[in-house]
């Protein structure tokens, strides 16, 4: 059984709080009750000393490289680790052959935890599979990102994926706890005084990422105001030291695609209240507003459409008027066209046209364009019959000339557009169930 002292380094005094605070088992971890709890199946093969293969994905400060630590400790299995930042197939061979030799000399079983392991490309994750088929080693990965996209199948399929939650609020307060009471790797022995109120408020602002927290705190009593033998940690000290501190949000991952889903689904579900907590979410984590003008513009086009052609004039507004403006002026002109569309009719009857219109095209081949619709800006092209018995509609009854025909000739007529009875898309639906009634009388 490995001892608690040997998961760390002998000097404590230069190490980080949240490295020294790590829990030491089980019944010190904070959270993921989902993985952990009596019934979970994790912890289940982890009392009966059944260690298997697994990824950890989850947001940074869950737990995944202690969760790791403790799998090995309580299964008395050795624990080693690389990052997949700064290691190669070298490194891993390495690993391997340490697992093989203390397995062959003395039976012990051996973890090999891969931190940031989707930064390993195809062959780098491949030079594991051979030896977690044949138990060399049991193999631990750690992920922020989705390992659906960036691991592979072959991985994949020889491990268990177990997700990590953000921690909650109480989960943060508890470790705070924890460390202003623990004199041995903590902050008990600093002499420090901190209410209630503002161990919560630090709590909250660590967004649910405990080592996040433990940094905050760490700072926080260098900086707390001194009164007499005491050190005084109060919302003055909390805001100075969270003063620019962002919310998780990671541009380019799942959190990033996660908030961005959610605010076109609630503005899509009509819901302006839930949209702007969104925006206002994505802004506060430090996105580009640009990229959610953008998106709101395709938004005016894929779930509006013709039921109120204004979303499109007011998604170019905003992009236009932030472009003009900046931050933070720009921003409310962005609330402005996401309000707008959250309230206005939907119709995805354009979205669809255009993509049962591209299928169609796909498969139908280069079709000729009929004679009567080619141009014919020169003698020669009139001669050839370009533009022969082409009906100039403004010439026609009512601007309309019904039963003309306006697809190849080798194709019948498809109707890809459908409005639906929502907005102005009511009345462009009577308009063409009238011309196609005349088209349908008119057909020779």
């Amino acid at each position: 059984m490995v001892s608690s002292g040997q998961l760390f380094a002998a000097d404590d005094s230069v190490r980080p709080l949240a490295d020294r605070l790590r829990p030491k088992d089980l019944t010190e971890f904070s959270g993921q009750q989902h993985l952990l709890g009596p019934d979970s199946t994790l912890r289940q093969a982890l009392e009966r000393n059944r260690l298997h293969s697994m990824i950890f994905w989850g947001p940074p400060g869950t737990g995944k490289t202690t969760l790791a630590r403790m799998i090995a400790k309580h299964c008395d299995a050795h624990f080693m680790s690389i990052s997949a930042v700064l290691a190669g197939v070298k490194d891993i061979r390495e690993k391997v052959a340490e697992a093989r030799d203390r397995l062959d000399t003395t039976g012990q079983r051996s973890v090999l935890f891969v931190d940031e392991v989707h930064r390993f490309n195809k062959s780098q994750q491949d030079a594991f599979l051979p030896h977690i088929e044949d138990g060399t080693l049991f193999f631990v990965g750690a992920t922020t990102e989705n390992p659906s996209f960036e691991l592979n199948n072959a991985l994949l399929s020889r491990v268990r994926v177990y997700v990590l939650k953000h921690l909650e609020k109480a989960d943060i307060r508890g470790i705070i706890d924890r460390a202003l009471s623990d004199e041995e790797f903590g902050l008990g022995s600093s002499n420090i005084d901190m209410h209630e109120s503002h161990r919560d408020l630090l709590a909250a602002t660590a967004d649910g990422d405990g080592r996040h927290a433990l940094v905050l705190l760490e700072l926080a009593a260098d900086c707390a105001r001194i009164e007499g033998d005491r050190k005084v940690i109060d919302e003055r000290v909390i805001s100075e030291v969270t003063r620019d501190s962002f919310r998780q949000f990671d541009k380019g991952g799942d959190n990033f695609y996660d908030q961005i889903s959610a605010l076109h689904k609630s503005m899509r579900g009509s819901d302006p209240d839930a949209a702007l907590y969104w925006f206002c979410r994505m802004i506060d984590g430090g996105c580009d507003p640009l990229y959610i003008a953008r998106r709101v513009l395709r938004f005016a086009s894929e779930d509006i459409g013709n039921a109120d052609p204004r979303a499109a004039q007011h998604a170019l507004y905003a992009w236009d008027a932030y472009s003009r403006l900046g931050s933070p002026e720009g921003e409310l002109a962005i609330a402005h066209a996401i309000i707008f569309m959250s309230c206005a009719p939907k119709s995805n009857a354009v979205y669809s046209a255009y993509k049962t219109a591209m299928a169609f095209v796909k498969e139908s081949g280069n079709q000729p364009v009929p004679m009567s619709l080619r141009n014919a800006p020169t003698k020669l092209m009139k001669e050839l019959g370009h533009g022969d018995g082409y009906r100039y509609a403004h010439d026609e009854i009512d601007g309309f000339a019904a039963g003309a025909h306006y697809f190849p000739d080798t194709l019948e007529a498809v109707q890809f557009y459908e409005p639906v009875e929502r907005g102005l898309e009511i009345r462009i639906r009577e308009r063409l169930l009238e011309l196609r009634r005349l088209n349908d009388a008119n057909k020779s």
